[in-house]
């Protein structure tokens, strides 16, 4: 007789503990599965929420729309809630579901090994703990390892050096000469924060964004009150929000339609700077939407400043100067990067030997081939939340991630029906996907709107996001392919 097969610690292992690792736990519990663990880099929950604690740190989604279906709230202080009401909601989120006893900080996980011979997996963390699962679910999340541009010199900079991810908030800007390398959605947050502090601040600029205004503001008692005790209130209110972002995904799709986007930009800018020089310099000479619009009301008011300038992009760093790609040199006192994420590897340092006991990379050879973002072949008993080619330009997150969630609980049931142990996916349904949502981006403003941004790969693939309406994702998982697996 064989050795008896090993019984795995855990049914479920869920790494990482931001809105998707907290959302897979909450659907856990709900259905009565109890033996979960959550293994978390970080000392506390929170994801992306938790680290991001810049001045000025909001979402550019709605505070109804960004937050569960399950778990409205309806006492969001605005309509684009800061960064600490989001991380309030997410351990209260954390709390009243009883999720803190299956909850272990300070444990990134470094490797998982499937076990052929057993069907489970071998997760091995940095606190040096070797654990088993069944089932591991990825919610490592795209936004959770900051990108580090490679400047020459930026390392012997004799200043403070930080990225707008892991703000360092003992240095005191006041009267300081600061440069501000990138302009993304992080750095047209913090920058007008800082700007009327800092002696000087100079944004080195590569591309210039296209911004549109934010339509934010406090949320008045009266509409609190009534989205509390009207029944169907929130569900109105989210809904509209909803089919309103959705109306956004038209531009994606056919770049045509970002005409009207490109005049409400266009606009905007008109009447903020008056400066013929400044103007041009922020004046975007490619298709809005082909890198990620950006919602701002006191940018370019904090670009005005007379303390504040718009250089090019960074050519190199010289002791204490910036210099950029014209020539043009800064002397500062601090630099702070706001080059956002590294999001083309959806899985970071973690390591993952699939099946035939190869790591996921050397398997895929950096094509992050997959199906739906939720699997990839040849890795059985994974699910990833926010995997590959799920990203969004237009809506919320959030949506996805229930709609991954709901996915990966029809997959724990269906092993449970079949009594099954494995459950991978068919290289050839990964393969039809591929074709099927590649069809797709060729037409789209991300892959066709004439910019290079972080949604694409060196090699002009993109693997980011998912190609139009989230409805139609919705629509696509929302019932388990069976034959699409193996069980």
């Amino acid at each position: 007789m064989g050795a008896a097969a090993q019984t795995p610690q855990y049914e479920v292992i869920i790494v990482g503990s931001g809105f998707s690792g907290i959302g897979m736990a909450i659907a856990l519990k709900k259905a009565g599965r109890n033996n979960f663990l959550m293994l978390e880099k970080a000392a506390d929950i929170g994801g992306t929420w938790r680290d991001n604690h810049y001045p000025g740190a909001a979402c550019d989604v709605p505070s109804h729309m960004y937050s569960y279906s399950f778990e409205p709230n309806p006492n969001w202080s605005r309509m684009y809630s800061g960064q600490s009401e989001i991380l309030d909601y997410m351990k209260h989120c954390a709390r009243k579901y009883h999720l803190l006893p299956h909850f272990r900080g300070s444990n990134e996980v470094l490797e998982l090994r499937w076990d052929n011979a057993n069907d489970i997996w071998h997760v091995k963390t940095s606190q040096g703990d070797e654990l088993t699962a069944r089932i591991v679910v990825s919610g490592i999340g795209a936004l959770s390892r900051p990108a580090i541009p490679k400047v020459n010199g930026l390392d012997s900079f004799t200043g403070p050096v930080w990225h707008s991810a892991r703000w360092n908030h003992d240095v005191d800007l006041t009267g300081k000469r600061v440069a501000v390398i990138g302009t993304g959605a992080s750095a047209i947050q913090f920058v007008p924060e800082i700007a009327p502090k800092t002696s000087q601040l100079t944004v080195f600029q590569r591309t210039p964004p296209w911004i549109i205004p934010k339509p934010d503001g406090p949320i008045h008692k009266n509409i609190q009150t009534v989205l509390k005790y009207v029944p169907g209130a929130q569900k109105v209110f989210r809904n509209g929000i909803y089919w309103q972002a959705e109306t956004f995904a038209l531009g994606f799709i056919n770049p045509k339609f970002m005409g009207f986007i490109k005049r409400l930009a266009l606009n905007y800018l008109d009447k903020s700077i008056k400066d013929p020089a400044l103007k041009a310099k922020m004046t975007p000479d490619y298709t809005p939407g082909c890198k990620r619009v950006l919602f701002s009301n006191n940018y370019f008011k904090a670009i005005t400043r007379p303390n504040v300038q718009i250089y090019g992009g960074v050519a190199e760093v010289k002791g204490n100067q910036v210099i950029d790609f014209e020539g043009q040199a800064v002397d500062v006192d601090a630099i702070i990067l706001g080059t956002g994420f590294d999001v083309l590897d959806p899985f970071g340092p973690l390591k993952i030997f699939n099946s035939d006991g190869v790591e996921i990379r050397e398997a895929l050879q950096g094509r992050f081939t997959n199906y739906y973002g939720i699997a990839i072949d040849k890795m059985p008993n994974l699910f990833m939340l926010l995997g590959p080619n799920t990203g969004l330009g237009h809506n919320s997150i959030i949506f996805m991630i229930e709609a991954q969630i709901n996915y990966v609980m029809q997959a724990l049931a269906l092993m449970d029906k079949r009594k099954s142990t494995r459950m991978v996916v068919k290289s050839e349904a990964v393969d039809a996907f591929m074709e099927k949502i590649n069809n797709r981006l060729k037409k789209m403003v991300w892959n066709s709107g004439g910019c290079k941004s972080w949604y694409l790969n060196d090699k002009g693939e993109n693997f980011t996001v998912w190609p139009g309406f989230t409805w139609k994702y919705w629509v696509e998982t929302r019932k388990l392919i069976t034959r699409d697996y193996v069980l």
